[in-house]
């Protein structure tokens, strides 16, 4: 990615192997709008295709991380012509996010999410499929959706993949709120720092280990992880077999073998600064 793309609901910066994408739109606490799903799309397009680029860190300006939909575009979708099933504005509405929701989950970077502040509907599945997400003392989760009237039909299946049916139950039917804290305890993140400097601390420890793997192997390792449960076990355990193989007979499977008995870092740990 030579040329980072404009965008309206984003601010972009490309440092080292990371590129770090800030949800800008602090006047409503980084709701979520049509506009913001498309950019986020675009930017995950570009950014597979882009070896240079192995972490996406995503956090929000003004103190929030995301508050949820855009009250606009819902009331936007109600005034348009009702339509059944698939042609129904809202079902467009929806689905458009979880798309994007999906492409983020299924992207073979390594996806930091920091939370901070409200953490809520969209923005809680944000969070929910990152591979590693840090929340800051400020930060409050929920999936506010039933106490709205609506349900939470894109973020839920993740939600399940990320705590499990019991928590999930628990948090998504009473509408709870929990704090980053509690959201540890639940494996919704990893890391609760008391201070923005913790977080920034925490961030770089998690960077600092992404430069030292291999991108092709934790792409790899990633898309291998996304298949436990839904295939059936030998099948997945013969052809991670036949990618180990592939592995250690590749160029980052010399590479990492040679530097190890070398006592030198990996080229990729090397270059990447």
């Amino acid at each position: 990615m030579e040329q980072l793309p404009h965008c309206d609901t984003l601010l972009l910066e490309k440092k080292g192997p990371a590129l770090h994408v800030r949800i800008n739109r602090p006047e409503v606490r980084n709701a979520m709008s049509l506009e913001m799903v498309a950019e986020l799309s675009t930017v995950f397009s570009l950014v597979e295709n882009d070896a240079a680029i192995r972490a996406v860190v995503l956090r929000g300006a003004g103190g929030h991380f995301c508050a949820g939909g855009d009250i606009k575009d819902m009331a936007g979708a109600r005034g348009q012509q009702a339509g059944e099933g698939r042609d129904d504005p809202f079902y467009r509405l929806n689905r458009a996010f979880g798309q994007m929701i999906q492409q983020v989950n299924e992207s073979s970077k390594v996806v930091i999410a920091v939370v901070e502040g409200a953490v809520m509907g969209g923005g809680f599945g944000l969070a929910c499929v990152s591979d590693v997400a840090i929340a800051g003392p400020t930060a409050r989760l929920a999936m506010p959706e039933t106490t709205l009237g609506v349900i939470p039909a894109q973020i839920a299946p993740f939600v399940v993949e990320r705590i499990g049916l019991t928590q999930a139950r628990r948090l998504a039917l009473l509408g709870l709120q929990v704090d980053g804290n509690q959201a540890r305890q639940l494996g919704i993140v990893h890391e609760c720092a008391e201070s923005e400097e913790r977080i920034d601390e925490l961030l770089e420890a998690a960077l600092e280990r992404i430069r030292h793997c291999a991108p092709g192997a934790t792409a790899e390792t990633k898309a291998l992880l996304h298949r436990v449960g839904h295939e059936p076990m030998h099948t997945l355990l013969d052809e991670a077999a036949e990618a180990f193989a592939t592995a250690v007979r590749g160029k980052e499977g010399q590479e990492g073998t040679l530097a190890f008995m070398q006592k030198r870092k990996p080229a990729w740990a090397e270059d990447s600064h």
